[in-house]
């Protein structure tokens, strides 16, 4: 039975990023040392070879998805924006410190949200239901390899949900301008929303894998 081949791609850095800051919504671009990192990696490593690729709409993964993939047309999906952090948009883990809700939204417990903005429960149920529209369309179509780029907390989302080995999220944090590769087999994913979770990339030229 075939199967289908979806890289999991977090965008370049961000000035954001190096601060330490919560970004989500915020539509903020790569910063001029994240355009160029990307730009070394691509020119000293790998990045796979798709057929479709899939984007945040945020500036900062459709400009990845620009450098990386320059010859294809990528299709933005608003549901793999990153989550909403409403009034922590913008602040750091140390501006934050003395707020009463988030150290419990940053233990993930059920019901909790910034203010203004979006609770774990909803922005994974948002993630999930864009996922899986793309990954069924991959297969109503027999497009085999795809790719996603996205930001960090929708890459984490997707794969402690769907994958195996099963890990929680933090397991899977993603650097910048990196990510996970999987392989969706039809009959595990149709009997039990499951795929596999294979390498990580971009890939070093002398160790590419089979």
């Amino acid at each position: 039975m075939k199967s289908y081949t979806i890289y999991l791609i977090r965008h370049g850095m961000t000035a954001e990023n190096l601060e330490g800051r919560y970004i989500g919504h915020t539509d903020v671009p790569l910063s001029e040392e994240g355009k160029e990192q990307l730009e070394n990696m691509k020119a000293e490593m790998v990045f796979p070879y798709i057929d479709a690729l899939f984007t945040s709409p945020l500036k900062r993964c459709t400009e990845t998805a620009k450098i990386l993939y320059p010859e294809t047309s990528a299709i933005a999906i608003d549901g793999f924006i990153e989550c909403n952090f409403g009034e922590f948009e913008g602040k750091t883990a140390e501006e934050l410190k003395k707020s009463p809700v988030f150290p419990k939204w940053l233990a993930g417990e059920k019901g909790v949200e910034p203010p203004f903005g979006e609770s774990n429960e909803a922005f994974g149920r948002r993630v999930c239901e864009s996922f899986e529209k793309v990954a069924e369309g991959l297969m109503k179509t027999g497009v085999t390899e795809a790719a996603i780029v996205t930001h960090g907390g929708v890459i984490m989302t997707i794969l402690s949900a769907y994958g195996i080995p099963e890990l929680p999220m933090h397991e899977w944090i993603t650097p910048n301008g990196c990510g996970f590769t999987i392989k969706i087999n039809p009959s595990l994913w149709m009997r039990a929303k499951k795929f596999e979770v294979f390498s990580e990339f971009p890939y070093e030229r002398e160790n590419l894998p089979d």
